[in-house]
């Protein structure tokens, strides 16, 4: 079986903090602001593989009123989406992502995004997508208040896995 989910985030940028994107900080004159270390890329991609295996969106496993998850590293969310999928016998078949943004340019920190994603996730490279764009001056990406990432998730069920709990898999 096959599951699809859609994932989209946004932060506006600010003074004072990192910019990560991907789980790749990079040099830029300001950063994004969230309750976490508001990485938009790796949080859409959250939402993405949540919204496939049916399990809601970040701010329901994460919530931003939670003190816990300030200014946490987003790939420790991540990882913790992938166990909660993995619980229910889903495996990522791959993922696609786009990151709109004038400034700074995504390009030359691409590779070092996949890395740290199929890292954090357990999944080869090739099964990482990252584009990026701008929005030719438009939005509020336009004027560089901030940055949005939009992420899609293919899973699939694995029939060998079962819940721990139920000892069913919930992907059947």
């Amino acid at each position: 079986m096959f599951r699809i989910g859609i994932g989209f985030d946004v932060h506006r940028l600010a003074e004072g903090r990192k910019c990560i994107i991907g789980g790749v900080e990079i040099e830029h004159s300001k950063g994004l602001l969230g309750h976490s270390d508001a990485d938009v890329l790796t949080h859409a991609i959250c939402d993405a593989l949540l919204g496939a295996a049916g399990l809601g969106d970040i701010g329901t496993y994460f919530p931003d009123t939670d003190q816990k998850f300030k200014n946490i590293d987003s790939q420790i969310l991540l990882k913790n989406v992938k166990e909660e999928i993995s619980k229910l016998g889903y495996e990522i078949e791959n993922i696609d992502s786009i990151v709109m943004a004038e400034k700074p340019k995504i390009n030359s920190h691409r590779a070092k995004m996949k890395t740290a994603l199929s890292k954090t996730l357990e999944i080869e490279e090739s099964r990482i997508g990252i584009k990026a764009t701008t929005t030719e001056k438009l939005g509020f990406t336009g004027r560089e208040e901030g940055i949005a990432a939009q992420a899609v998730a293919l899973i699939t069920c694995s029939p060998h896995k079962t819940s721990p709990t139920t000892h069913i898999s919930h992907c059947e």
